[in-house]
This record gives structure tokens, C-alpha cells and sequence, in this order.
């Protein structure tokens, strides 16, 4: 995230810890060199709109702590670290119910254009009422209302990113004259419950045309949403066997919509603490909880569910509202004590840890892809760069060596290496937009 403290609050006072230095550009170049030569698939970038204003009401702790605040545009360091790359994919979140489609759909042609088709979208409707204030609303839209509108933008940018251009429209001939065929571009006009457009698509067809698509959120709404829209998907579970319930869901879910149940790869939030032996990675997790703030976790963790945590006893059960916040992170902990979240949040974060030497850590890794039928994780950093730096040190090999990680990078653009082409197929939504003369791939 492009800010000090991301989910492992209280770690930028750890000492080697980079964070603070985020806004140097530097510190974005040299991540993403250290992510492609270990092989990642993707450096994924969240964001918000608004600030944690819900614990004790007001933002003392999140400015102490560097809450995701300050937080910067995450979208303007794509261009710099792709530069620097050949490989690295880039999923940026962008929250889209304050954004118009229009603008919205150049940009990400155009960041899909200068990386190459690197880019995926993360799609978010944004949870924080700060941000619905800071945007001239008195408060967010309900939850389902604004998977509604998500569904709607999605349609509209579909409609822009498929079938305003079609595949040749492009002559480049200067003896001709003629840089593009206007009979090859075509009129986008919407008429929808919340948004209404005429126009033409101000970017050619981009090497993905639609960009990746990445959505997180499991409550019932969200994994409708994430069944008909979503090729990527986050997911956190307690246990193996919780988080494979939720895979069975979002894998249904899409097979619902008309697609494959292997159309999603869905990937897990973790964290990861290795060291060449298991009493030096144990070590190591002391250390580390010595800088954490778990307070600063349950701050973060209040404007989550929208409701201000400092207000219940330790040992009191808190009851999780509906409405505000997101609702898949509010019914997991429902009942729930501010002791036991205190105690979860030790390293600033629930994400589960996984403390241990190489193979440890890998033996833990495969027995949550395997028992949680999930495709992979999103790696959180605990401290930056240490915590990629060690993984990439240790944990790769290991995995190598088991034939559980590739050992080179596959050609071609983000979704290539993932789904085995460059378009979306034609049992995705999106599709039915694609004009009848635009030639497609990978149905």
C-alpha cells in the first residue's frame, strides 16, 4: 500500500524497516526488483478512500501509528515500476463509487499499454463513511446497493474496454494517410440506473483490453459479485477446512454465472516469519511483536466493521451490526471479546502467521493450497524489505525444490501467465459486449 503502516501495524518502528520511506520512488523501483528476481507473479496494491476515524472517534492513533494515513495514489507508481521489470504483474485497487467510468476506463488502457498487459484492477466499493463524507455524501450507500452500482460501472467499462474498438481498427499507414478506420470505432452509449454515457473509447485495444480483474469480499452479495465479474479473488479463513468453504462458494458461484469453476484463482492473505532454523524464526516473531501495536490493529480492525471497539470491555462480547463496514469481516467475529481480537492482532494484523524454518513454512504453505483448494497467497509484509527478501531466500528454494514454484517466468501478459491468454474468454460477461467483427481468444 502506498503508506507507512499497511496490515502489520506498528512495524515501521521496527529498525530497518523502509516503510516511511514510501514516498520515494526508489523505494517502489527497488521492491519491484526485488519481487521479479523472486519470481512473484504480482506486486498488489491496496488503497482507500477516507481515513480510520471509528475507534474513540476521532484519528489520534491512526496519525500516531501511520493507519494507512497518510496514503498516497497508488495507480501513479504502476508506469515507474513496470519500467524496471519485464515480468511483474501489478493488481491496483481503485475504489470505483466515486469514480466515472469514462476517465476511469482510459486510465487503465493506458497503464495496460505502458506495462505490457501487467495490470489487473482490484475492484472495491469502498466500506469507510469518512471517505462517503469526504466526498460530499452524508454516508456510504447500503452494502448490496453498491455491488449494484459496481455491477453497472463494470458493464459500462466492459462496454469501453471490448467493443468501442475493434481488433484492426489500427492502419498506422502514413502512405495512406490513415492512422485508425473510423468505421472500426464505434459509439458506447449507456443508458443505467446510475450511470448514463455516449461516447467513443479514448484508447486503442490494449494487449488485455479489459484489465485483470481482482475482488475481495466473501458475504453473500460479494460472492455473487466476485461469481459473474472476478478472475482473481482474496479470501481469508481461520482454518484449511473454513477456507475451503469459502472456495467451494466463490467456485460455484461462478459455474452459477456461466463459467468454469477454475475461471478464479483465489489467493489468501498471509504472513510469513522464516529463518534458516526454527528457533532463529521464533527469535525473530519476539522481536518483531516487540514493535508491533496491536491497538493500532484494532483500530484498523473497528473502521472495518464500522464500530468503535474502545467502547466494549476486554471480556465483553461484541455484537457486529449489519450495514456499514464489510460484512464478510463482521460476521467472522461476531461475539468475539476485545481481549481475543487484542491477542489475535499481537503483530498489528489478523492475517494467520506462519513462524518457522524453509520447510515449515513451505510444508504450511502447500497444506493450505492443498486442504484450502486455493491458487496462492497474497504475501503481506511484516517488515519491508526484509520480510520479501527472506521469503525470496529461503522459502523459494524450498518450494522449487518440490516442484510447487515455478523456476521461470511464462511469456506474455498478467493474464496470460495465469489463465493462458491475453483476453477474457467468452463465457465471461464482458464478452457479450465485444462487437461481432472484433476477433477474441481463449474462449
Amino acid at each position: 500500500m502506498n503508506c507507512v503502516g499497511h496490515i502489520h501495524h506498528g512495524m515501521w518502528t521496527y529498525p530497518g524497516d523502509r516503510s516511511a520511506d514510501f514516498n520515494q520512488l526508489d523505494y517502489w523501483l527497488d521492491l519491484a526488483r526485488t519481487l521479479e528476481a523472486g519470481l512473484f507473479d504480482g506486486l498488489f496494491l491496496a488503497d482507500i478512500l477516507g481515513v480510520y476515524d471509528v475507534y474513540r472517534g476521532n484519528i489520534d492513533l491512526t496519525a500516531r501509528e501511520a493507519i494507512q494515513l497518510p496514503v498516497n495514489d497508488p495507480l501513479m507508481l504502476i508506469s515507474a515500476m513496470a519500467s524496471v521489470t519485464r515480468n511483474l504483474g501489478f493488481g491496483v485497487t481503485a475504489n470505483l463509487s466515486y469514480e466515472a467510468p469514462y476517465p476511469f476506463a482510459r486510465r487503465f488502457s493506458t497503464l495496460d499499454h505502458l506495462t505490457g498487459g501487467r495490470i489487473g484492477w482490484n475492484v472495491v466499493t469502498g466500506y469507510l463513511d469518512s471517505a462517503a463524507r469526504a466526498m460530499g455524501h452524508t454516508a456510504q450507500q447500503q452494502h448490496d446497493r453498491r455491488y449494484d452500482q459496481a455491477d453497472e460501472f463494470l458493464d459500462v467499462n466492459y462496454k469501453l474496454w471490448e467493443g468501442s474498438w475493434e481488433e484492426d481498427a489500427l492502419d498506422n499507414n502514413p502512405a495512406r494517410r490513415r492512422y485508425a478506420d473510423p468505421d472500426k470505432i464505434h459509439l458506447i452509449n449507456h443508458r443505467g440506473e446510475f450511470y448514463q454515457m455516449s461516447g467513443y473509447h479514448l484508447s486503442a485495444p490494449s494487449p488485455q483490453r479489459t484489465p485483470l480483474l481482482f475482488q475481495a469480499g466473501t458475504s453473500r452479495r460479494g460472492i455473487q459479485f466476485a461469481g459473474r465479474h472476478a478472475e482473481c479473488t482474496f479470501v481469508n479463513g481461520s482454518t484449511p477446512e473454513a477456507m475451503r468453504d469459502k472456495t467451494r462458494l466463490l467456485r460455484q458461484a461462478a459455474v452459477d454465472a456461466g463459467r468454469k469453476p477454475g475461471d478464479i484463482k483465489i489467493f489468501m492473505g498471509v504472513g510469513v516469519i522464516v529463518a534458516p532454523t526454527a528457533r532463529q524464526a521464533r527469535e525473530k516473531r519476539d522481536h518483531y511483536l516487540a514493535a508491533a501495536s496491536p491497538e493500532a490493529g484494532l483500530a484498523h480492525f473497528s473502521s472495518s466493521i464500522n464500530i468503535d471497539l474502545a467502547r466494549f470491555g476486554l471480556d465483553q462480547p461484541i455484537s457486529m451490526a449489519p450495514g456499514g463496514g464489510i460484512e464478510s469481516v463482521s460476521s467472522t467475529y461476531s461475539g468475539w471479546t476485545r481481549r481475543q481480537l487484542l491477542d489475535q492482532h499481537a503483530l498489528g494484523s489478523r492475517y494467520p502467521i506462519i513462524t518457522g524454518d524453509p520447510a515449515q513454512v513451505a510444508d504450511a504453505l502447500i497444506r493450505w493450497a492443498d486442504e484450502g483448494d486455493i491458487d496462492g497467497f497474497n504475501l503481506t509484509r511484516i517488515v519491508n524489505p526484509q520480510s520479501y527478501q527472506d521469503f525470496i531466500q529461503l522459502v523459494v528454494p524450498e518450494l522449487q525444490q518440490r516442484g510447487r514454484y515455478k523456476t521461470a517466468y511464462t511469456p506474455g501478459t498478467l493474464r496470460h501467465k495465469l489463465f493462458g491468454s491475453d483476453r477474457l474468454p467468452e463465457r465471461h460477461p464482458a464478452a457479450r459486449w465485444r462487437h461481432p467483427y472484433t476477433t477474441t481468444q481463449g474462449a
